[in-house]
């Protein structure tokens, strides 16, 4: 959900820029702003925006952006290209433990989609990787992460370990 909102939102940035024949610094200095409010607005790290602005800003300045046939079209290429550099550009694999349980965390602001992004990456190990996730509910401030997190276990057949909201996180942990 995080993701789709922070999509729409830089596509929503660039579209003010689409289309157009030639491009101003003042266009891409409008188009980067939005892009920063953006990326703010999805909480990335104040130093980390500066540095994707900054690389973005550079390459969309250069002469062959601006004297290209589509200068509005290599733009969104360039930051499409920067996010990717920014997100990693290859898959990471996960090391799992050798001995007892591998632990993945799943960390974030509410409504970003942790639990549905927890149910898929339980799935995905089980079918890719022959593992036997388990699902453990230590979100205990949100009134109905516990039973959410039971219901998307018992839909995809994957066990849930929950102690309820009365217990600490790190006592479920």
């Amino acid at each position: 959900m995080a993701f789709e909102t922070l999509s729409d939102k830089l596509q929503g940035a660039l579209k003010g820029i689409t289309g157009k024949g030639r491009l101003t610094e003042a266009d891409i200095d409008v188009m980067l702003r939005e892009v920063r409010l953006a990326l703010l607005e999805a909480d990335v790290n104040i130093k980390i925006i500066k540095e994707f602005i900054a690389e973005v800003k550079e390459q969309a300045l250069g002469e062959k952006v601006m004297k290209s046939l589509t200068p509005s079209q290599q733009v969104v290429k360039i930051v499409n290209d920067e996010l990717t550099n920014l997100m990693g550009a290859e898959a990471a694999e996960v090391n799992f433990a050798t001995a007892g349980p591998t632990v993945l965390m799943m960390v974030g602001l509410q409504g970003a989609g942790k639990t549905t992004q927890t149910g898929k990456l339980a799935s995905f190990l089980r079918k890719n990787y022959k593992k036997k996730p388990l699902l453990v509910a230590c979100d205990v401030y949100r009134p109905a992460a516990v039973d959410q997190l039971k219901m998307l276990g018992a839909h995809l057949d994957i066990p849930v370990f929950a102690k309820g909201t009365s217990v600490s996180p790190v006592t479920i942990a």
